[in-house]
């Protein structure tokens, strides 16, 4: 299997880093330069290059500047989000960020990961896992979610929190590690549109 069908394939791998996989990112750091240095007010021109970066996009994702990924194509909207200031997604597994997602400022969404043994970090052994928002979700500011993760349906993830496990649909999460500190209830949804 190359490492291009490791990289888009929906489940977790271990690969040998090789400097020849750099040439996929290529396109991808150019288009986030551009996309970084683009005029603030140029929207038409910054939604044709997320256009061209993003593995799945549409005009209902809104994305600030500043913007790192690693490749782009593995990254997929499937409606209209939100992305603050300063936010990164190491894709080296598939992103997908559902519809009504909001994420805040200085998020990283962090697919890449190392060997823990020490030796076959040095040699270049890289990990990766696939990373799922799910539709209505929001991703406080600073919080980090970690390889492998999905975030259920309609959940709430506390500013600075680093996720490194599953969170259900419908709940409160927070801190470092990430843990759920209860659901959201109907009160929450009231007060909080008044």
């Amino acid at each position: 299997m190359s490492f291009l069908e490791k990289l888009t394939k929906p489940e977790a791998y271990t690969a040998q880093f090789e400097p020849s996989n750099l040439e996929l990112q290529k396109p991808a750091k150019q288009l986030c330069w551009e996309f970084n240095q683009a005029q603030p007010n140029d929207v038409d021109k910054k939604s044709a290059i997320l256009a061209k970066l993003f593995g799945t996009y549409n005009d209902t994702v809104f994305v600030e500047q500043t913007f790192r990924c690693d490749y782009g194509f593995n990254i997929h909207f499937h409606g209209i989000a939100l992305i603050n200031y300063n936010c990164v997604m190491l894709d080296t597994s598939p992103i997908n960020i559902g519809a009504g997602v909001f994420i805040a400022p200085g998020v990283c969404l962090s697919c890449a990961g190392h060997s823990i043994d020490p030796q076959e970090r040095i040699k270049g052994i890289i990990t990766s896992a696939p990373i799922t928002i799910q539709n209505g979700v929001w991703i406080g500011a600073n919080s980090t979610v970690c390889a492998g993760v999905t975030i259920g349906k309609g959940s709430i993830i506390g500013a600075g929190s680093v996720v490194t496990k599953d969170i259900p649909a419908g709940v409160v999460a927070l801190g470092s590690p990430c843990k759920v500190l209860r659901k959201v209830t109907e009160q929450d949804r009231i007060e909080k549109c008044i």
